[in-house]
């Protein structure tokens, strides 16, 4: 679904329950300039481990997939 951002300023809690069916993308001034997705808990979780790890993987111990599946080991119990 394409939709100006002032549509959905004014109904976003139209769009949070459209988006749980299909894809919602925003124009503003005619150009896309963002995409709601339906989010799923684990997905969520790691979208944000990496935004948060993204520039603290320095040191050669540490790598990415490590702290992700320590980070999974606990939604996993």
């Amino acid at each position: 679904m394409l939709v100006k951002s002032t549509e959905v300023k004014l109904n976003f809690g139209k769009y949070l329950q459209i988006v749980q069916n299909e894809d919602v993308v925003i124009t503003k001034n005619g150009k896309v300039i963002a995409k709601m997705v339906k989010a799923s808990e684990k997905k969520a979780a790691l979208e944000t481990l990496d935004l948060l790890t993204k520039n603290m993987i320095n040191d050669e111990e540490i790598s990415l997939e490590n702290i992700k599946n320590e980070r999974l080991k606990k939604y996993e119990n």
